[in-house]
């Protein structure tokens, strides 16, 4: 069973920079995309970012060129650094994992079959 803790969210101006972390248990897979998802309040969730077992990414055009993924497999930990933060990021950033997947649709939560509990981030301006 994979398990996947978040931490690194919390309050900034706009303009602001944080990064998150995932940490990763638990798993023996060796193929796995792991992808980062967001929620606001009111709002459907949606794929932010994601890295397959290549170390390929995929951004959301509302968060390109201003957030960049990426892992250490040393530490069995996903990161997100977010940086020119705006009040329209605000909400619960949640982890995901999926194993053996080799598709395009690496944004779209159907896929994912792990679940992180979230972290909060709130930009105000």
């Amino acid at each position: 069973q994979v398990r996947l803790v978040e931490s690194g969210g919390g309050s900034v101006q706009s303009g602001g920079s944080l990064t998150l972390s995932c940490t990763i248990s638990g798993s023996t897979y060796s193929s796995i995309t792991l992808a980062w998802f967001r929620q606001a309040p009111g709002e459907e969730r949606e794929g932010v970012a994601s890295i397959d077992s290549k170390g390929s990414t995929t951004y959301a055009d509302s968060v390109q060129g201003r957030f960049t993924i990426s892992q250490d497999n040393s530490k069995n930990t996903l990161y997100l650094q977010m940086h020119n933060l705006r009040p329209e990021d605000t909400a619960v950033y949640t982890c995901a994992a999926k194993p053996y997947y080799y598709g395009m649709r690496t944004l779209q939560e159907r896929i994912y079959s792990y679940w992180g509990q979230g972290t909060q981030v709130t930009v105000s301006s």
